[in-house]
């Protein structure tokens, strides 16, 4: 699947001009972008996922046939079966290139472009690009209302794609083909740019797609996007140094940034340095090895006792590269000190200034080097890092109990967790989205390298898991082949989103998923019985003629027969020695052998070690239900512990 380089268009069919159509037009502007960082370039567009239908395949459609027989590798076509399954494999591949190289999505007009819509907002939400190129109705309004088209009486230039514009980054129609050149360089500005990337929409009319146009012929020249890393402002970093260096209880808060723009190795740098300790967010997993001494693991409500204990008593909490989600602040109770700082290290101002936070707007590895060199000769005290280091230990020796439970007759959830870490090697990947299985990665998973953690949770987007393993396996094929991809799928999620499994098929790649069968929604099962409604609705059972309600026998469904049908290579394990044999032998089979899955039943009301944190969900202020009304007393509890986070009281002091 590794594609060559196809420079301006003199690897075209040769033609006098430069006449194309609108769908023609864009292939080959794509295929001529690239990035580059650091003095390394890369193909900003990789290839093209399509569902062809109306709206797309006279135009899109055909000049991406035109390109595969007149320049084969110039813009590679993939075959997708869902449209939002399409994107979140985009999104897989942005992530794993570190948002330097993504793919297009193309689908037809109606309920394949809207299908879009998840998917977009999924990539927007994680800050991850992704190109969107869904057809929209007539230009020209000649055969209106056309198929699918929806008719907004107050505004006839209103079609379902508006729905995008909420959750894109960047959003244009274009109506005319003069308008092209400004809206796919538009588009690229965005896809390019760290500070403002995120889903990048292109709606194209039908007509307009096959409409043809005399194009300038430096529009399909080979371009290429610098992508910067910004440096920090002197004075902010100035005042960023002052508050760390008197602090006592710091703490860095490593999200996804540090990942994306390679500042893992510079993160350890200033750990080191500096005796910092370093708390993961969901997608900053793995900035730091699991064991190294300064590295307390996952923070929040999914986090680990000694990151959430380092973060209540932080004084100065350092953020590199996270947005703060409602999960990483604990819906703001894991930060306890009344005097507590922020300082944000962010590629974005927006996040930067989160929490009345000192923002330091920069690329995060930048940005690490300049502290570390500005704070030589500081250090936190030798009974702090002695600490970390301590209760790092004493987490470890949990995990390593709730990998190796023993729990009969069905394993836990955490055992299988335990056996895929134990299988896989250092630099193979997992891959989650939802359910129950997030919360107990973030807080369980040795992560051993820097792009070895890929779990969704910006958006926690069910289905997200096979999509996403296509995708992140396509992004390591040309230079990474070794890298196994591990997906971690529930039942819930299988059923919401597995037809990707038939494009691993069709194109040969390798991905390993474990199926794990636990009868339901287990993740929401468990927060219903916590919020005291009793895990109504979240088991799937038959409805009882007794009752009335789905608490009869458990479905007869069979996944793996499922997978079977889909063409993929199916093994059954019944224990969890089962289950390791059974991994490790598709870890064995070829790397172009297509996707293998592992189907494994687990007890669904096993639990995971508690992190002693909390998630804000309020629960019913009056309730008929005993569990209802305990549960609402439990969240009052908490909610007053809960902090506005708006920085602490103005005084001369620090002020100065």
């Amino acid at each position: 699947m590794t594609s060559p380089t196809v420079d301006d268009h003199g690897s075209w069919k040769e033609r006098d001009d430069m006449r194309l159509t609108v769908g023609q037009a864009t292939v080959r502007f794509l295929a001529a972008q690239h990035t580059e960082r650091d003095g390394v370039e890369h193909r900003l567009i990789a290839g093209c996922f399509g569902i062809f239908g109306h709206g797309n395949v006279a135009g899109i459609g055909q000049g991406l046939l035109e390109a595969e027989l007149d320049a084969p590798g110039a813009l590679p076509y993939y075959q997708a079966r869902n449209e939002q399954g399409m994107v979140h494999a985009a999104v897989g591949f942005a992530r794993m290139r570190n948002r330097l190289s993504t793919l297009a999505c193309t689908s037809s007009i109606g309920p394949g472009a809207t299908n879009m819509v998840t998917g977009a907002a999924l990539a927007t939400i994680n800050r991850l690009p992704v190109l969107l190129l869904p057809g929209d109705v007539f230009a020209t309004r000649v055969a209106d209302p056309v198929l699918q088209q929806l008719e907004a009486p107050h505004s006839p230039d209103v079609s379902v794609n508006d729905a995008f514009r909420p959750v894109s980054r960047y959003f244009d129609r274009v109506w005319r083909p003069e308008q092209l050149p400004a809206a796919l360089l538009g588009a690229m500005r965005v896809l390019t740019d760290p500070a403002e990337t995120g889903a990048v929409t292109v709606a194209l009319p039908q007509d307009v797609q096959a409409e043809s146009f005399d194009w300038p012929a430096e529009l399909f020249a080979r371009r290429v996007w610098h992508v910067a890393r910004p440096v920090p402002e002197p004075a902010s970093l100035a005042r960023a140094v002052d508050v760390i260096r008197g602090a006592e209880r710091p703490l860095v808060v490593a999200g996804g940034g540090v990942i994306y723009s390679e500042a893992t190795e510079a993160l350890r740098a200033f750990a080191e340095a500096t005796g910092i300790p370093v708390a993961e967010t969901q997608a900053g997993k793995g900035s730091l090895p699991y064991d190294h001494p300064l590295a307390l693991g996952a923070v929040g409500a999914t986090g680990t006792t000694p990151a959430n204990r380092f973060a209540r008593e932080a004084d100065v909490v350092i953020g590199i590269g996270t947005r703060y989600s409602d999960f990483t602040t604990a819906s703001r109770t894991a930060f306890q000190e009344p005097g507590v700082r922020f300082v944000n290290v962010n590629i974005t101002g927006f996040d930067g200034a989160k929490h009345a936070g000192l923002p330091v707007v920069a690329d995060a590895r930048v940005a690490l080097e300049a502290l570390i060199e500005a704070l030589r000769g500081w250090q936190t005290g030798a009974g702090y890092r002695e600490l970390a280091a301590t209760l790092n230990a004493d987490w470890d020796a949990v995990v390593e109990a709730a990998y190796t439970a023993g729990h009969t007759p069905l394993p836990a959830q955490t055992e299988v967790i335990g056996t895929v870490n134990e299988v896989s090697e250092p630099r193979d990947v997992v891959i989650n989205a939802a359910g129950s299985m997030p919360g107990e990665l973030h807080k369980l998973w040795r992560t051993r390298d820097p792009k070895g953690y890929h779990v969704e949770y910006g958006y926690s987007t069910m289905g997200y898991e096979i999509a996403a393993g296509v995708g992140v396996r396509m992004a390591v094929l040309d230079h990474e082949p070794d890298r196994d991809v591990f997906v971690l799928v529930g039942d819930g999620s299988y059923l919401m989103m597995a037809q990707e499994l038939v494009t691993a098929v069709q194109e040969g790649i390798k991905i390993i998923v474990v199926l794990v069968q636990n009868h339901g929604f287990a993740s929401i099962g468990s927060l219903s019985e916590s919020l005291g409604s009793q895990r109504f609705g979240t088991s799937y059972r038959y409805r009882s003629g007794a009752s009335g309600r789905l608490d009869g026998d458990v479905l007869p469904v069979d996944l793996a027969a499922n997978a079977v049908s889909l063409g993929v290579r199916v093994v059954r394990a019944g224990s969890v020695d089962e289950l390791e044999a059974a991994l490790r032998d598709a870890k064995a089979a070829p790397a172009d052998g297509g996707p293998v899955l592992v189907h494994v039943e687990t007890d669904p009301l096993a639990g995971a070690p508690d992190s002693d944190a909390w998630w804000d969900v309020p629960v019913s202020e009056t309730a008929s239900l005993d569990t209802t009304r305990s549960a609402r007393a439990e969240y009052e509890r908490h909610k007053k512990a809960q902090r506005p986070l708006i920085g602490p009281e103005r005084t001369k002091e620090n002020d100065a």
